[in-house]
């Protein structure tokens, strides 16, 4: 049974699901999290202490309102629209991220997250 998680950033507050990965199973088992805001592009990332490899379903394009793991940052990243290195209007990661579950409606809500502003990923 999927799992779902409340993501707190700024004056947003989404609740999500997340896959049955191994990534997603290690995100779980750390929770709360808590981070501040990084923006790039249409994505908001941010530090968190959990340190995974990339996994064998890694990728950089993803969908809006996907939510992954940088291992080369070992940062938890939610993707809402176009980045840097978007080739269309669909977010593309900066490299491989482990995808880990998706937002639960409207993930463009997270345009308004400012850089810097506090992140806390708990359970629903």
């Amino acid at each position: 049974m999927p799992v779902r998680i409340r993501i707190t950033a700024g004056k947003v507050i989404a609740e999500a699901e997340l896959n049955e990965s191994p990534t997603a199973k290690a995100i779980l088992k750390a929770l709360p999290i808590e981070g501040e805001a990084n923006r790039w592009g249409e994505e908001i990332y941010f530090e968190i202490p959990v340190k995974l490899e990339e996994a064998p379903d890694a990728r950089q394009e993803m969908a809006v309102g996907e939510l992954a793991y940088w291992p080369v940052g070992a940062a938890f990243c939610i993707f809402f629209g176009r980045t840097p290195v978007s080739r269309d209007e669909k977010p593309r990661a900066y490299s491989n991220v482990n995808p880990l579950g998706t937002i639960a409606g409207d993930a463009t809500v997270f345009r308004t997250v400012r850089d810097g502003e506090a992140v806390r990923i708990e359970r629903a």
